[in-house]
């Protein structure tokens, strides 16, 4: 009965997975079965089934072009910094930026990007450039290069994967709940996009796998039934 719950549990995770297959900087989400044994006077051999998630899968996606100014891919290891609604630092592959009403650098879903020196705001009437190291130049429209001016660093970060935990918003945090220090050798570029590190036919085929495990967990509970 629990082996046939968690697999459901692993088939939704699946399902979350491949839903997020073009979700720009989404990292897939790891899951296992494990046995965890009954702590009774009963038989020892009891055992319930846990679906846990174990990780996430690191790997860099596929970068792509856009030619949008306001575009920033990682190049290889690295993390950018936004600030949540709650105060507090969290860290997104996803470097698909906007310009609010204010001027403010922010994510499409409106949470403002942390720069080395706190926020950073883009003057009205001007386009920008990211160069690799995360600068951002701001360029008068109709003004002469010469005029540019630097308005702020991207924080980049880059602490160790394996203490960094996903939270329901698919952000990620330090377990300790502390920001991560601002690492030098991560580097960026402008106008482009990572898209999603989910590859679709290993989800499919697990899926499948899945289904046929939870048949087969089923078959068993029929059984034990009918004996």
């Amino acid at each position: 009965m629990t082996g046939a719950k968690a697999t459901m549990g692993q088939e939704a995770a699946v399902a979350h997975n491949l839903a997020n297959v073009a979700t720009t900087g989404f990292r897939a989400e790891i899951h296992r079965l494990r046995a965890v044994a009954v702590q009774s006077e009963s038989l020892p051999s009891k055992a319930f089934v846990v679906d846990a998630s174990v990780g996430s899968n690191f790997s860099t996606g596929a970068v792509s072009q856009t030619g949008n100014s306001l575009d920033v891919a990682v190049n290889g290891k690295g993390w950018f910094a936004v600030q949540t609604p709650d105060g507090n630092e969290a860290y997104t592959r996803s470097g698909s930026f906007q310009v609010d009403e204010n001027g403010v650098l922010r994510t499409r879903n409106g949470l403002e990007v942390v720069g080395d020196g706190g926020q950073i705001a883009i003057p009205p009437d001007n386009s920008v450039e990211v160069s690799s190291d995360g600068t951002i130049t701001a360029i008068p429209v109709n003004g002469a290069r010469n005029t540019a001016n630097p308005v702020g660093r991207l924080k980049l970060v880059n602490p160790p994967e394996n203490e960094l935990k996903r939270g329901e918003d698919g952000l990620f945090r330090l377990a300790n709940g502390q920001a991560a220090d601002m690492d030098e050798s991560v580097k960026v570029a402008g106008g482009y996009l990572e898209g999603s590190n989910v590859n679709v036919v290993e989800e499919m085929v697990r899926m499948i796998f899945l289904a046929r495990q939870y048949d087969l967990n089923t078959k068993l509970l029929q059984n034990a039934q009918e004996t």
